[in-house]
């Protein structure tokens, strides 16, 4: 199925947050760019009309791919669930996430499709109308596993239900990723550790191994391929740690996990502004109840 020409630029107003759309985002040049570089598309602005630029583009990413019978190619699809993402819709109080998706379900209703917020997750995932949900469904009973480490001791300490540990590597050039995960953190009221944070013990592994253990959730920064990052990231999966993984590049997350959403941001204000705005969308999943707003 293709969208064709009319819902294609109606698109493009929506992605550039332009009047009639206005209650989406605004974005600039740069940030036009930045929408589709994180979608691992290739598209840089030249400069010219935004609206007929990001129209151009869509046309171009349309006929690319086959596209499925009754629905969209799947670089369509992940661009309409991108634009209506919620952690796009924090900065301004002009902006209406609700009002988003109902103005993209309307455009796509003529072609059969709508979008589905499934199970309270911060994305939206575009169907075709027939899609029946199978939440009702009974889920799988959970396994529970036993295991006695060689190489860790394990802590006395009990998990700490306010506890973000952070997994990057330890190089200067991550410290604005680090800090823009802890304002985060400051503004939910939630601690927010790295293991040079800490010195409990005196193997720096065993430090590792005990903040992943008492954490709720593990931010893990695969930028530049760091293999310590790769290991911690193996133990935060193994203990059943929620893991969030963040990159520069999506070329830096492995084989084996990129079936899983990972936050790419980019090493500059902007992006580490919009990193944090990500992970308070994310992180909202976990403490529904904590501060409504990250620092700009």
């Amino acid at each position: 199925m293709e969208l064709g020409k009319s819902v294609l630029m109606k698109l493009a107003k929506m992605i550039c947050g332009d009047e009639p759309y206005s209650f989406f985002p605004y974005r600039s040049s740069s940030l036009l760019t930045e929408f589709f570089t994180t979608l691992d598309l290739d598209y840089v602005h030249d400069g010219s009309t935004r609206r007929n630029w990001v129209y151009s583009a869509l046309l171009e990413i349309e006929g690319q791919d086959e596209p499925h019978d009754d629905l969209p190619s799947k670089k369509v699809r992940l661009i309409v669930e991108e634009l209506v993402s919620k952690e796009h819709f924090m900065a301004l109080p002009t902006e209406n996430h609700e009002k988003a998706i109902e103005a993209v379900n309307i455009l796509l209703s003529k072609k059969g499709l709508k979008l589905i917020d499934y199970r309270g997750s911060p994305s939206v995932t575009l169907y075709s109308s027939d899609f029946v949900s199978t939440e009702g469904q009974n889920a799988p009973q959970e396994q529970v596993i036993t295991f006695a480490p060689q190489v860790f001791n394990i802590p006395e300490k009990p998990l700490d239900s306010n506890l973000i540990s952070v997994m990057m590597p330890f190089a200067p050039e991550f410290q604005d990723t680090y800090n823009a995960i802890q304002r985060v953190a400051e503004y939910m009221n939630l601690k927010c550790y790295r293991a040079d944070n800490i010195w409990n013990n005196s193997s720096i592994i065993q430090d590792i191994f005990e903040l992943i253990y008492c954490s709720r959730v593990v931010v893990a920064d695969f930028s530049t391929k760091n293999p310590n990052v790769m290991y911690e990231t193996g133990i935060a999966h193994t203990l059943g740690k929620v893991v969030i993984p963040i990159a520069r590049s999506i070329d830096d997350i492995p084989f084996d996990l990129k079936h899983h959403r990972v936050l790419i941001y980019h090493p500059h204000h902007d992006g580490y502004r919009n990193l944090s705005n990500q992970l308070w969308t994310r992180f909202q999943q976990f403490w529904p109840d904590s501060n409504q707003g990250v620092a700009t």
